[in-house]
């Protein structure tokens, strides 16, 4: 079932989402990126490359291609953009070892991807749980966080004042309408702060209703639901719990 089956009173018509924390303007990228128009600049959230071989080593049947599906949606936002800068809001790989079995001989065409989409722009990797060091030869730079035009830029949310974008939730929406019910990935966010989506292939996804966002948005928030061709703005009282 498609999002536009679900004839909510309250979708936006726009095919992409736009709204500004403080001095920031913002748009919701279909792909799941957050687009900074008068920045350049392009963030994306737990892209959790090598996830899928991460898994596997564990012993889980899961195909070990998941850092080349999420390469080439990111490619596909870069070429939608054409950011002269990229950053990632940490968790960018799902374990410690990822860098190290991204530089694989096997891995050759996904590492030949990645630099390719890197070169020619600055590329930011912020720190996350999940990759708390990176090491220098996968390029670019390195920080724990960063601010852009007065906004703090972080892979966990916080409840620090002030205007704040970060990933490391996986915010997804679940909504009942009379086609029936759709479960997708989505921007969360109010006036200060904004959840980012997971980039990531085999991310997944955390109710937007879930305790764990309660801290974040006391109001509730508006969820920028990703559909197929466009991105919808729904209110929070369209969102149901699991």
């Amino acid at each position: 079932m498609n999002m536009a089956a679900l004839s909510l009173a309250d979708e936006t018509n726009a095919p992409e989402a736009a709204f500004a924390l403080g001095r920031l303007a913002a748009i919701c990228d279909i792909s799941g990126a957050l687009w900074l128009p008068d920045e350049r600049t392009l963030l994306v959230a737990d892209l959790h490359f090598e996830k899928g071989a991460s898994r596997a080593a564990r012993g889980f049947l899961i195909p070990p291609y998941d850092t080349r599906e999420t390469l080439s949606r990111l490619a596909a936002a870069i070429a939608r953009r054409d950011p002269a800068r990229v950053i990632a809001l940490g968790d960018s790989f799902h374990d410690r070892h990822g860098p190290a079995r991204l530089a694989d001989p096997a891995l050759a065409m996904e590492r030949a991807a990645l630099s390719k989409l890197m070169r020619g722009r600055d590329w930011l990797w912020l720190t996350g749980n999940h990759d708390p060091d990176l090491p220098e030869s996968l390029g670019g730079s390195v920080a724990g966080g960063a601010e852009l035009a007065g906004v703090r830029l972080t892979h966990e949310p916080s409840l620090e004042a002030g205007f704040e974008i970060a990933g490391h939730l996986h915010p997804a929406a679940k909504v009942t309408g009379r086609g029936g019910r759709l479960r997708a990935r989505c921007f969360a966010r109010d006036a200060n702060r904004c959840i980012m989506p997971a980039f990531g292939a085999f991310a997944g996804g955390l109710n937007l209703r879930d305790p764990a966002f309660a801290p974040y948005f006391p109001e509730g928030a508006t969820a920028h639901v990703i559909g197929r061709t466009r991105v919808y703005a729904l209110g929070w009282s369209r969102l149901t719990g699991d």
